[in-house]
């Protein structure tokens, strides 16, 4: 298996993981959206708490020439730490998140 597939397959099993967890309030749930042509992965929240709409992205990863961008990660289980436990080198990690000039101190990937 390609390197690109296997990143595939540890983003997807993280994330589908996430929604198996229950929310302890409101009639809310985790959805997985996978688009495998543009290598777009995300964690989304939706329902409604407390009569208000709830839909929002928690978690978004992509895959850009060979290394995995982490755009968004609203959770508290460090979704960085959990990529590379599973077998992605840091080196291949981005923290899209963060700006450019910090990066370079964060130890993953630069870009």
């Amino acid at each position: 298996m390609d390197r690109v597939a296997e990143y595939r397959q540890i983003i997807q099993k993280i994330l589908t993981k996430y929604t198996q967890i229950p929310y302890a309030y409101g009639d809310m749930e985790s959805q997985t959206i996978f688009d495998h042509n543009a290598d777009r992965y995300m964690l989304i929240t939706i329902g409604w708490n407390s009569g208000r709409r709830v839909h929002g992205c928690i978690v978004h990863i992509d895959i850009v020439n060979d290394e995995v961008w982490l755009q968004r990660d609203d959770t508290d289980y460090e979704i960085a730490l959990q990529l590379e436990e599973a077998g992605i080198p840091k080196k291949q990690i981005v923290l899209g998140f963060q700006t450019p000039d910090v990066r370079p101190f964060t130890g993953y990937a630069v870009a």
